[in-house]
Formats: C-alpha cells, sequence, structure tokens
C-alpha cells in the first residue's frame, strides 16, 4: 500500500474517532441534563409538599434550630473550659534536704502571688494553683515527683534551685513540652545551652546569672582597693565554680590578682585544710564560693585562725539562719536579691516579706525567695498574652519580655540566655552580726560563659 494511501486511511480512521467521542459527549450531556432536570423537579415535588404541608416545615425548621443551639452549646462548653480550668503550676522542690533553705521560700513567695493574682480575677477568668512535691534532693524522687505532677496535669513545672539537681524533673518537663522554671539556678546553662535540641528553649531560671554576680563582687572589690584576693571554690555544684569564674575574670581585668586559689567538695571534710592554706596566706580578701554548712563553719574557722580579711560571698552566703555558728561576724559581704531584714529600698519587697512572715511566722531565710515572686508573676503576664499555657506560646512571651516589671526588678530574656544578667544586686553588710544593705550594683558588661 503506498504511502499517501496509508495516510489517508489515518486520516479517515480519525475523523472517526472524533466524531464517535462527539456523539458520546453529547449522548453524556443528554444524560446529565435528564438527571438534572428530575432532580430539579423533585426537589420542586417537596417544596411543594412542604409548603402544601406547614407541620413538616415547621419539624424542618424546628431540627435546624435544634443543631443551631447544639453547635452553640459546644462552643459555650468549650470556651467555660477554657476560662474555668485552674492554671497549675507544679513545684518539684526540695523541702527537706540543704535546698530548702532556698526553693522552700521561693515556692511560698508563689504562693502569694499566685493568691493576689487571683485575688485581682485571675489570669483571663483563670485561677492559678500551686502544688508540689518534696524530693529531698534524691535523683530518683526528683524524676518521679516530675511526672507525678505532669500526671495531674501541671501547665508549669518549678523545679530546684541548682542545675546538676533540677535535671531529673526538668527534663521530664521539657519532654513534654511544658514551660519549665527554676526561681533562682543561677547558672545559664539552664536554657538552650543546657539540654540536648530545641528543649532548652522552654527552660527559663529568674535567678541572678553567676558570671555577673562574680563581677560584681569583683568590681566591689577593686572599688574598696582590695587588689589581691584568695578565692575559695566549693566543687560541689557548678553555679560555685562560675561564681569564682566571673570574679577572677572581671578582677583581673580591672587589676586585681588572684594570690591564692583553693577548692573543696561540700561535705567532703577538706575545707579544714583549705583553712590553713587560706590562713597562711597573704591577701587583701577572701572570696568563698559554697554554701551551709561548710560556709559558716569555714567562715569561723578563718576568724578563729586570725584572719582578719574582708569576707566575699555570693547569694549562696545569705541569710541569718547560720550565724549563730559564727558569733559577731563582722567584715563580711555578700551580693544577694533583696534583703529580708526589713531594710530593702523597695516597698514592695517589704511589703512581700511582710506577707510571708505572716504566712510562715518568720521572715525568708534569703533574699532569693523573691525570684519565687516573680516568676508567677510573668508567668501569669505570659499567659494572659498568649491566651494560652502552650510551652512554646509562654517562652515566645517570655523571650518578649524587655524590662517586664516584677517583684526582684525588671526582667529582660534572649534567645540565648534565659537567665538574667542586669538586674541590681544588694550587696549585703554584716558588721558585729548585724546585717543591712550596703548599696546596689549592676555588673559592668557581665562576662558570660562561652
Amino acid at each position: 500500500m503506498g504511502a499517501k494511501r496509508v495516510g489517508w486511511l489515518l486520516v479517515l480512521i480519525g475523523g472517526a474517532a472524533l466524531l464517535l467521542a462527539a456523539c458520546a459527549d453529547d449522548a453524556d450531556d443528554a444524560v446529565e441534563d435528564d438527571a438534572v432536570e428530575e432532580a430539579d423537579a423533585a426537589e420542586d415535588d417537596d417544596t411543594d409538599d412542604d409548603d402544601d404541608d406547614p407541620d413538616a416545615a415547621e419539624a424542618d425548621g424546628d431540627e435546624a434550630d435544634e443543631a443551631d443551639e447544639a453547635d452553640e452549646a459546644d462552643g459555650d462548653e468549650a470556651d467555660e473550659a477554657d476560662g474555668d480550668d485552674p492554671i497549675l503550676i507544679g513545684g518539684a522542690i526540695d523541702q527537706s534536704n540543704d535546698m530548702a533553705p532556698f526553693d522552700e521560700p521561693a515556692w511560698v513567695a508563689a504562693e502569694i502571688a499566685a493568691e493576689r493574682i487571683n485575688e485581682d480575677g485571675g489570669v483571663n477568668g483563670r485561677e492559678i494553683e500551686l502544688t508540689a512535691i518534696d524530693t529531698q534532693l534524691d535523683p530518683e524522687r526528683t524524676q518521679s515527683a516530675a511526672l507525678d505532677l505532669i500526671d495531674e496535669g501541671a501547665d508549669v513545672l518549678f523545679v530546684t534551685c541548682d542545675f546538676d539537681w533540677s535535671v531529673p524533673a526538668a527534663q521530664e518537663a521539657l519532654n513534654e513540652g511544658l514551660l519549665t522554671i527554676a526561681p533562682c539556678i543561677g547558672d545559664p546553662i539552664f536554657g538552650p545551652s543546657g539540654f540536648e535540641g530545641d528543649l532548652g528553649r522552654l527552660a527559663f531560671t529568674f535567678g541572678n546569672a553567676s558570671f555577673a554576680e562574680g563581677a560584681a563582687l569583683a568590681e566591689l572589690a577593686m572599688d574598696e582597693g582590695w587588689e589581691e584576693t584568695i578565692t575559695v571554690t566549693d566543687d560541689a555544684i557548678l553555679y560555685f565554680q562560675n561564681v569564682c569564674r566571673g570574679f577572677t575574670e572581671r578582677y583581673e581585668e580591672h587589676g586585681g590578682e588572684i594570690v591564692l586559689e583553693e577548692s573543696f567538695t561540700q561535705g567532703d571534710g577538706t575545707v579544714e585544710q583549705v583553712t590553713g592554706s587560706v590562713a597562711g596566706g597573704d591577701s587583701d580578701a577572701v572570696l568563698l564560693c559554697s554554701f551551709p554548712p561548710d560556709l559558716p563553719s569555714y567562715l569561723a574557722q578563718l576568724r578563729a585562725t586570725g584572719v582578719d580579711q574582708p569576707l566575699l560571698a555570693p547569694w549562696s552566703g545569705d541569710g541569718d539562719f547560720w550565724i549563730d555558728a559564727v558569733p559577731d561576724l563582722s567584715d563580711y559581704h555578700y551580693a544577694t536579691f533583696v534583703s529580708v531584714f526589713g531594710d530593702d529600698p523597695e516597698d514592695e519587697v517589704n511589703e512581700l516579706i511582710a506577707a510571708f512572715e505572716d504566712r510562715t511566722g518568720e521572715p525568708p531565710a534569703t533574699g532569693g525567695f523573691v525570684t519565687g515572686a516573680s516568676a508567677v508573676q510573668a508567668i501569669a503576664e505570659a499567659v494572659e498574652r498568649a491566651g494560652t499555657t502552650d510551652g512554646e506560646a509562654l517562652a515566645d512571651e517570655f523571650l518578649a519580655f524587655d524590662g517586664f516589671e516584677s517583684v526582684s526588678g525588671p526582667i529582660t530574656f534572649t534567645e540565648d540566655v534565659h537567665i538574667l544578667t542586669d538586674r541590681p544586686f544588694r550587696i549585703m553588710e554584716v558588721q558585729d552580726g548585724e546585717y543591712s544593705v550596703r548599696e546596689l550594683r549592676t555588673a559592668e558588661s557581665p562576662p558570660m560563659p562561652e
């Protein structure tokens, strides 16, 4: 068969196929048109029947109204649930061991702050509730306390005021996506740098940065002309190490000299050996980065051996609950959050102390108590802004704080640093066993760990 004839044959076959397809489409259209006409007719018949039967029309209207009312009721129930459910803050904290003098006062202050917020109507119509479990600084109890509080429906979790001891509880809360608060951890590791992945974005501490605390004490020492200092570091926890590191870095920047560096571990009995080394040294001041019970023992031994230089300490050396171990202690200077001795320059702080004493029968042990109240104030503000207790949403609001005013002072966090670096310290002075506010001091450009 010639090529031309084949070509014409293909054209004819193609044309026939197109014609058949067109006919099929026309047939389908006709069927569809008939179906639409029948459906319209049926709808008209139904409408006519309803018009002819007023009872049927009324029944249809009633069903529609009932459906609308059900939807509205469901919405009201959801709104009511959102509005009435309390904001539950759980506390996996130490109430009976070495951290109790720090954790428990902060928790009581948090309760007082929550009650005051509730008296003013709560947060978006929701009350704040607090419930705590004593961890006794036992890692297993700490973890189980967090899990129990999460099971109870905690929206936010408080943890103990030391990073190392807080981790078992903090990790569980962060894994559940909860905003996790340390009222007074003094190390910036409690945040993005301290937990794997993005978990640390939900971890915030209301403590003062340990490096800033050390820097403020160094600046105080240089202003006083104490140009040679001995430092003693308690290796028990990271906070002590970083206070002394912050002190050393800023002190040397300002021309000071560390003439001796000593260390020991809380409770291992070596503090007495350190005392002998310090007593034999020559310096203008001595810095001790530790806390009770070894701190007062160390101070007493120093004074007993004739060491009469000015003594420096961070917030962990706050309070007079240990002062009986060091009769008539003098020339002792330390940094803290606020004064608990009735002379704080802020009236709101003194009013909170009065409320604390009314509640417990005694004033708070240390100035760190105020951080519990400021943490609750910040949580309430974040929930009000976000309209939810979702951890990520609350973290966003925390990061939006730019000098948020709380009872402990202005609050500002950054994406990388979830601790306060520029809140003024109260520099306290003890003379003849009597405590007083010496000055307010903010570290100049506080150093931060790399």
